[in-house]
């Protein structure tokens, strides 16, 4: 912990996570507008899936925590919907353990503190051709995408965790094939800003008390002052604020 305290948002996740404060991604867009009010903490881990974040979640989320964070955000779901493989091996989770895996997950994180607050990203689609032009690989596809994206938001409801569709709000743009993503999976700055509009209607609409609405948080040391000294080394007030 570095200076006054701050509420704390992790964001849990996958690829989609780790990479969201490069190439002007939502994460750096939450850091940039919760400036002197949250600290947001990446904890992303490019080609997992839910399976893998359970096995970590009790190193990355210790129960026993002196800071708890106030905010999780949660993404798994792109790389679980993948095809099997023959051979047993690769990231898919089938469907049932995907949501069981998902539960677990959420329960954990809402017993950190009576304070945490918790958030789901559904899957977000996938431009099939892009894939495949891009990466030269198949067994993505975006219904698998929207079946996946569905169960995550069903759980919410279940479990009263605040869920995203991501898989609409993506497509609710025209162009969202081209715009959205560098290589058909991954966000572009284009898919990044409506993932992080999303994210902020959400703060905004969420009845939490406290809130954490960017606007309801208070700016650190918004009402600070200081002296400045002139070159002949007499004092001379000036007041400046933050």
């Amino acid at each position: 912990m570095v200076g006054p305290g701050r509420p704390l948002f992790v964001l849990f996740g996958s690829s989609i996570v780790q990479f969201s404060f490069s190439n002007e991604g939502w994460g750096a867009t939450l850091a940039d507008i919760y400036a002197r009010k949250a600290d947001i903490v990446v904890r992303g881990y490019s080609g997992w899936n839910s399976r893998r974040a359970l096995k970590v979640l009790h190193q990355v989320f210790p129960k026993d925590a002196v800071v708890q964070p106030s905010l999780v955000i949660v993404y798994f779901g792109g790389n679980d919907s993948v095809e099997p493989h023959p051979s047993g091996l690769g990231p898919h989770v089938p469907l049932p353990e995907y949501i069981d895996n998902m539960k677990k997950i959420a329960l954990h994180l809402k017993g950190l503190s009576d304070k945490t607050r918790v958030m789901f990203l559904s899957a977000p689609p996938v431009n099939e051709e892009q894939i495949f032009q891009t990466i030269g690989v198949q067994g993505r596809t975006n219904e698998a995408c929207r079946i996946y994206s569905e169960a995550c938001l069903k759980l919410c409801e279940e479990l009263d965790v605040n869920g995203i569709d991501l898989w609409t709000a993506l497509q609710q743009r025209d162009d969202w094939r081209t715009a959205c993503f560098t290589d058909g999976i991954h966000l572009s700055s284009e898919g990044s800003k409506l993932v992080a509009k999303e994210i902020l209607k959400a703060l905004r609409e969420a009845e939490w008390k406290p809130s954490l609405c960017w606007t309801s948080l208070p700016t650190e040391f918004e009402d600070s002052f200081f002296d400045q000294v002139s070159p002949d080394g007499k004092s001379n007030i000036n007041i400046f604020r933050a």
